[in-house]
């Protein structure tokens, strides 16, 4: 079985690359975790990533004179590594059109909610403030629009009484944890593809 190899983009913890790592560690599992490349050198992932054997990198946009030439050292990083699928794990920024046409059909991110629901920051809060009775997240492919590409699968969490967007986004957060590696399993056997 050829597996595919897989770069994480993160910002911070990457409690769901961890997710991701561990379920790649399963023999049968069709991707392998091969790099990890953070936008903030002190993003705690990094640690985990590197204590896995994963390939690390950091690049910080402060240091890049656009945008445009920070993304294209994004794009050799994960190139070096042989990457042929791409996966959003807390990466808190907003990519070039450059970036994610090159990407196109091979780049995923999980959100929390039920998309299209709630997009963008704050979705915990966004559900409660509405008065919803059940939340979730998604995994999606990314496209030009914040949170807006394909949905590939969702999970649903109940909002119980007296929750708050902590206590919601931590009974979401175990969710996502069993949502993202399916997703991702489901792209690279070459179950789904982007429409």
């Amino acid at each position: 079985m050829s597996r595919k190899r897989v770069g994480i983009l993160i910002s911070g913890r990457g409690s769901n690359m961890q997710a991701l790592i561990e379920a790649a560690r399963v023999p049968d599992y069709p991707a392998e975790i091969v790099g990890v490349l953070s936008n903030r050198a002190a993003a705690p992932g990094l640690a985990i990533a590197a204590g896995h054997g994963i390939a690390i990198a950091s690049l910080a946009q402060s240091k890049f004179p656009s945008r445009d030439m920070f993304e294209d050292v994004m794009t050799q990083t994960l190139e070096s590594w042989d990457v042929d699928i791409v996966c959003f794990a807390g990466f808190m920024r907003i990519l070039g059109d450059d970036f994610i046409d090159h990407w196109a059909g091979r780049m995923i991110n999980i959100h929390p909610s039920l998309l299209p629901l709630y997009k963008g920051l704050h979705p915990h809060q966004q559900a409660l403030d509405a008065g919803a009775t059940e939340h979730g997240c998604s995994v999606h492919f990314v496209t030009h629009g914040m949170d807006e590409g394909p949905v590939i699968l969702q999970a649903k969490v109940p909002i119980l009484p007296g929750d708050d967007a902590e206590t919601l986004a931590a009974r979401t957060l175990i969710a996502e944890h069993r949502l993202y590696p399916e997703a991702l399993r489901m792209l690279s056997a070459g179950e789904i593809s982007a429409p």
